[in-house]
Order: C-alpha cells, then structure tokens, then sequence
C-alpha cells in the first residue's frame, strides 16, 4: 500500500531533475501521474516530447500508471490541457506539483525585457495559471457535495527568498510564487485544498551551471545534491496524512526546515508622536543602528557598525 494509492497527481516540468523525481516517487506510492515538461532547454528555448515519455516510461516499466502531456504551462489553454488530461485519463485529480521553471541570469543593468518577461511567465505565470485551473476544478467538485483532499505543492527558490545577485527576474518571479502560496491557502482552503511551498537545494540542469563541480557526488558519501532527495517531502506533501498549509519549506539533502514568513522586526523600530520630520528620522535611524542582519552601504557619521 502506497501514500497516494488511488489518487491522481501532475508534475509541470516532469522530464528532467527534481520534477523527474517527483513524478517517479508519486507513482511509486501508487499514483496515477501526468508527467507534464514542454522539453526546451533551460533558457525556455526550443522543445521536443521525448524528456516526459521517457519518464512515463520509467513509471509503467515499475508498473505505474503515468501519462505523459508536453503543453506549455505558462500559456492559458495549455495549463488547462495539463488539468484537463489528468481528468479525461484517469478522471479526477488529487495533487498539484508546480515545477516548472527556467533561468536567463543577468545583472539587473544589463537585462533585457525578453530575459525578464519569460522567466516570470514560466516561473510565475505558470504557477498562477496551472493552479487557477486545478483550483476551479476542486471548486465544483466542493460545490457539487463531493469531497475533496486536494494538495499543490509550489516551487520557489532560495533566490527568491533571500536574494541571490545575478537573477533579479528569477528571484522576482519566486518570491512571488511563495507569497502566491500563502494566499491561495487562504483562499482554497474551504474546499478542502491545502497549498505549501519549497526551496530546493539540488543538481539540476539549473543549478550546474551556476555551481559546476561544487555538487559533484562524492565517491562513498550520501549524496545530498541528488534531486530524489527532495520527492519525499513534496509525496509527503501531497498524500492525504499531510494537515500542513501555507507553509514554505527548505528542503535538500536530509534537511526539511520551515522558512518564516514576512514578519515585523520587534528589534528594530522607530515610533514618535505624530508625524515623522525627515531631520527626526536621520537622527532616529543613527540612534537605532543597523537593522539587524543588514549593513550600511556607508557608515553614516555617529552610526553605529
């Protein structure tokens, strides 16, 4: 008996990586999965079927039950499709997991609008719209008296989270995909819908070409940049013995660690009567010194380092 046995789950960007792995454990503990990748290359570019038949593959030769679907997530009729197939297959859906993504690193001075417009269209936009889909589905179904135990599991980054220089648009778009997290909790919860994020830690296509040998196996150590390290965490995720919404999680190697979200520094504030005058806050902001875990980009005279 597997987690997920009779439930039906689609992975975007299924055909490589972490999206690979995920759709291999979700069916290894007994879904049926749609196994969803465009096939381009990491810049967003191009495009071919093989990468998510291929994964399909692997999961009937295990004995599961997988499809496979190569539309593009971040097109509106196309996440419907990816929805869509997982009904008129095997006629219901139970998890969501949003992985598809691309990079196109620049500085912010040196990128294009192309650069910006196509990371945040897959990255976010897709999120968006393949979760809006499912979404209106688990809807009518809870509008219709059926029960629904639905999951999506969205992923950020830790470039979005904390900031990494070189991927204003990456890090744009996956802050965004976390804040997005927490509201569709809110929101899709009254039908029975739960919605959780993750900040990988993994080799992918991705990330060898920022990190090169740097999570190169070690020959006789655990590996802990092996993408399948992450699956267990999102099936956790997805299975109906999981309660956790609107949560955004850090997950590679053994390591899973809840992120908090945006939250007042009661270390750091400043408060008067009445109005602040622009005079009161220079003076106020040297008193109160760096915000804790920040530094100035000058040291103001009399402020503290």
């Amino acid at each position: 008996m597997g987690s997920l046995d009779g439930k039906v789950a689609l992975v975007t960007g299924a055909g490589r990586g972490i999206g690979r792995e995920h759709a291999l454990l979700l069916a290894a503990e007994g879904a049926k999965v749609v196994v969803n990748d465009l096939g381009g290359a990491q810049d967003g570019t191009g495009g071919e079927p093989g990468p998510a038949q291929q994964v399909v593959q692997e999961i009937r030769d295990a004995g599961g039950q997988a499809v496979a679907n190569g539309d593009d997530v971040a097109d509106a009729q196309g996440a419907q499709s990816v929805v869509d197939t997982a009904i008129q297959e095997f006629g219901r859906l139970d998890a969501v997991v949003n992985n598809a993504g691309i990079l196109r690193d620049r500085v912010l001075v040196n990128m294009d609008e192309t650069d910006w417009d196509i990371v945040v269209r897959v990255n976010l936009r897709g999120t968006f719209l393949v979760t809006r889909s499912a979404a209106r589905y688990w809807r009518e179904e809870s509008k219709a008296g059926r029960e629904v135990a639905a999951s999506v599991v969205n992923t950020s980054s830790e470039s979005g989270v904390f900031g990494n220089p070189g991927q204003v648009n990456y890090a744009a778009a996956k802050a965004a995909v976390a804040s997005l997290t927490q509201v569709a909790s809110k929101e899709l919860n009254r039908y029975g819908v739960r919605v959780n994020a993750i900040l990988p830690q993994a080799r992918t296509r991705l990330t060898e070409s920022t990190f090169g040998d740097a999570m190169a196996p070690k020959e006789g150590k655990f590996d802990r940049w092996n993408p399948a390290n992450i699956a267990p965490f999102v099936t956790y995720l997805s299975s109906p013995a999981c309660e956790i919404t609107g949560e955004v999680f850090l997950v590679g190697g053994s390591r899973v660690q809840r992120v908090r979200p945006w939250e007042l520094d009661p270390e750091w504030k400043l408060s008067a009567e009445g109005r602040w005058s622009v005079a009161d806050l220079e003076k106020a902001v040297i008193e109160a010194g760096v915000p804790k875990g920040q530094s100035w980009s000058a040291n103001p005279s009399g402020g503290k380092k």
